[in-house]
């Protein structure tokens, strides 16, 4: 097989590109989340909490939700239709600590859940950690 034979062959076999698609699917499903969580944050600031503690609930809300829908097998689903657009905001990543612990609690809570907990967050907490370390000790040592 040539080079010209083997890049039809490629070219039949390949899925079709849909780029285009998968683009406005993320943008219209993280939009969604993030326009849910602009709503959620009207609701609860005439609650009185100020705008730190707003910020907080409605982060913690938007945790718990990624994390139940992942529970019911809801937000996989969703994801699989979605896209990064349920990657990006938080609730992706309550579904990226939920979901490989949810796989492995038939091997018990300390191998099974506690091990796996953190497999595909723990990564990013901790060179979200380390950045925020290091981004410290500059503004530090800048402000001397």
């Amino acid at each position: 097989m040539d080079k010209k034979e083997y890049k039809e062959f490629s070219d039949r076999k390949s899925p079709s590109s849909t780029i285009l698609k998968d683009c406005l699917m993320a943008f219209l499903f993280g939009g969604a989340i993030c326009t849910f969580g602009q709503l959620l944050f009207a609701l609860y600031e005439p609650l009185g909490l100020g705008k730190e503690f707003t910020g907080s609930a409605v982060s913690v809300t938007l945790i718990f939700l990624g994390v139940l829908l992942t529970g019911l097998n809801i937000y996989p689903k969703l994801a699989k239709y979605a896209g990064a657009g349920t990657i990006v905001p938080i609730t992706g990543f309550a579904n990226s600590v939920a979901a490989p612990s949810i796989e492995a609690r038939t091997e018990g809570f300390v191998l099974g859940v506690g091990a796996k907990l953190f497999t595909i967050a723990g990564p990013v907490i901790v060179y979200g950690i380390g950045a925020s370390f290091l981004a410290g000790i500059w503004y530090f040592i800048r402000t001397l």
